[in-house]
């Protein structure tokens, strides 16, 4: 997986918790006093932690194709194992939003006749994400004609 993906989401992260930390010191300060303010150190302590979170989830994410389906890993407490049969695959997409783009990201989204089907695979940079596509809906499109 690309480093970017880690980037992107720490960015993320980080504009969502520094204005919380700020916000809530400012108002505690203003509220109950200057020693008070110490409660912005909660957020910014969070925002360690999950900086922390978000690379071991990143180093998680891996995939692999194989002869007959393709392997989609992910989690680090709970860990995810998803098998698509290619004959199964219905619509393969590539996604691509603003924030991703700005980081030269893309990601596969794949879908199939389960409706709790959960296959994706965030974070690759476009060429590989169209290989992928082009390569899945070949695969898929022989296996579900029964070659």
């Amino acid at each position: 997986m690309p480093r970017e993906l880690l980037r992107m989401r720490r960015l993320i992260l980080a504009l969502t918790l520094v204005p919380i930390a700020v916000a809530g010191g400012a108002v505690a300060g203003w509220l109950v006093g200057p020693p008070f303010a110490a409660v912005a150190l909660l957020p910014l302590l969070l925002l360690l932690w999950i900086r922390h979170i978000l690379a071991r989830n990143w180093r998680s994410w891996k995939y692999a194709e194989r002869d007959d389906d393709l392997l989609i890993s992910r989690g680090v407490l709970w860990r995810r194992l998803t098998v698509v049969p290619y004959g199964r695959m219905q619509l393969v997409e590539v996604t691509s939003g603003p924030l991703e783009r700005r980081y030269g990201l893309a990601g596969v989204q794949l879908h199939t006749a389960a409706a709790t089907s959960d296959a994706r695979i965030p974070g690759l940079a476009p060429d590989e994400a169209a290989r992928l596509r082009d390569r899945l809906t070949e695969l898929g499109e022989a296996r579900s004609a029964g070659l």
